[in-house]
């Protein structure tokens, strides 16, 4: 791999994701109607059991780009409060990490008649992150062995509801990361991030069309980088069924005119079955090398009708 292209590609994945920063790579899985692998404040909205996996390849024709498996799935207990586990496997060229993330959220209803709710969350986060040297071409002699480090850490978060609106604001990662095994001079310890979502669904009455624009904001604390995306998704509803289709539009907040990606996405709820796909184009100088990445959501939702309470819906 040529100087030029490993510094666009280490460049371009520090701005587009928190990949091996020991945690889970966040790109566009949250529009696959699946907010909680963003945050735990979502976790047991919905009358059902819901369970989501997803696969993320990155730079495709790239060898040893990043790639990503996970598994969600979060319901409720009792009726106003929910749990969630996520876990992952992420792999970038020689680096691995595997982790899981346990949540726990409460629901207030502030007003049932206005569909006013308040919700709180927090996760504990595991992760083990290791270095593989077996495939190293020319591996330093002083390094004998793999490096492999284990980290603990947590997340809280704060979500507000009113019919359509939704806010949600999280901190992510709030303790350092353990750098013994590493070089604790040149690798950044600090891995708090923080992050809003919102948006609102407009619909009109007796309308099978709905329209929801969204906006995700991310600041890390280490390097003071941060990125937006601003998201479209437009629903047509047959019955309980619903179609999709939307973009999203990933941009550091200091280049808003130069689009880090452009994300069409698409996808449907057939019964309690769920389908949603999304490719990221390019837009930078990597585009000579590789075209995108692809991200693919499947799902199911069981046990429907646990829980009546309205801070479900």
């Amino acid at each position: 791999m040529s100087k030029r292209l490993l510094s666009l590609l280490l460049l371009f994945c520090a701005f587009t994701t928190s990949a091996q920063e020991l945690t889970l790579p966040q790109l566009s899985q949250y529009l696959a109607d699946n907010p909680f692998v963003i945050s735990p404040t979502y976790a047991g909205i919905g009358d059902y059991i819901k369970v989501r996996i997803n696969g993320l390849t990155q730079w495709v024709g790239i060898k040893d780009a990043p790639d990503t498996q996970s598994l969600a799935a979060d319901g409720r207990i009792g009726n106003r409060s929910g749990v969630g586990l996520i876990l992952y496997n992420d792999s970038n060229g020689e680096t691995k990490q595997r982790g899981a993330r346990i949540s726990f959220a409460h629901h207030l209803t502030l007003d049932r008649y206005e569909d006013e709710f308040l919700s709180f969350g927090l996760s504990y986060n595991f992760n083990q992150f290791r270095i593989d040297i077996e495939n190293f071409d020319n591996p330093d002699p002083s390094v004998t062995d793999d490096r492999s480090t284990t980290n603990h850490n947590f997340d809280v978060g704060v979500l507000y509801r009113k019919d359509k609106f939704y806010f949600s604001a999280n901190a992510s990662n709030l303790l350092n990361k353990d750098l013994t095994k590493f070089n604790p001079i040149s690798e950044p310890n600090e891995l708090r991030n923080y992050y809003l979502y919102t948006g609102y669904r407009f619909s009109k009455k007796k309308s099978n069309f709905e329209i929801e624009p969204s906006v995700f904001f991310q600041w890390f604390e280490s390097d003071g980088r941060s990125v937006t995306d601003l998201n479209a998704k437009f629903r047509w509803y047959d019955f309980e069924d619903y179609y999709y289709a939307g973009v999203t539009y990933r941009f550091l907040n200091d280049q808003v005119g130069n689009p880090l990606y452009i994300a069409p996405l698409v996808g449907l709820k057939k019964s309690n079955f769920y389908f949603g796909y999304s490719y990221q184009i390019i837009l930078n100088e990597i585009l000579g090398f590789s075209t995108g990445t692809h991200v693919i959501t499947i799902g199911v939702d069981l046990f429907q009708g646990i829980s009546n309470c309205r801070c479900t819906y």
